[in-house]
């Protein structure tokens, strides 16, 4: 079974975010053990430096690689990262878990995005689009997407039961 952990700077404050990543999280427990590990938004204040965001985001940084299992293959989401199809992100995961260890970590970061150290660390660095999302959102867009991903290896229905938009 595939073990998966989320790693996301911030908590969800509104219950209807929690509540859709409980339904996507159940239902990847078909396929996968699945974590999700909030950190701690590092401080910053009202109208941040650049140093003082620096400092934030390595904070963060720190924090996410120590929560990082050394054998997982690390997905970073960032804007610049690579967009892929649901399909594609299936492949990936499938040969990931034959290749590998079937142990992934998804990292999203808080307000300003990632440290460059853990960008450095990722195995793929990945975007949803280059439309900015709420962090909520986001975790909710990626554990969806991580279902179908699991459902498409497992040649269910789910991923056929809903409108594909292509570009």
């Amino acid at each position: 079974m595939l073990r998966i952990d989320l790693l996301v700077v911030g908590k969800l404050k509104e219950d209807y975010w929690r509540r859709a990543c409980e339904e996507y999280t159940k239902r990847l427990g078909a396929f996968a053990k699945v974590q999700i590990l909030e950190l701690p938004e590092a401080r910053v204040p009202q109208n941040p430096s650049e140093a003082q965001i620096a400092a934030a985001l390595k904070e963060e940084g720190q924090a996410i690689l120590a929560k990082i299992a050394p054998q997982s293959f690390v997905t970073a989401m960032c804007i610049e990262g690579q967009m892929l199809s649901s399909e594609q992100l299936a492949q990936q995961i499938a040969r990931q878990s034959v290749q590998g260890s079937g142990q992934f970590a998804f990292i999203i970061g808080g307000s300003w995005g990632l440290d460059g150290a853990v960008k450095a660390r990722a195995d793929l660095k990945l975007s949803m689009s280059r439309m900015t999302f709420p962090h909520q959102l986001a975790r909710v867009m990626l554990l969806e997407q991580i279902y179908r991903a699991c459902a498409i290896n497992n040649h269910t229905k789910y991923h056929l039961s809903l409108i594909h938009i292509s570009e």
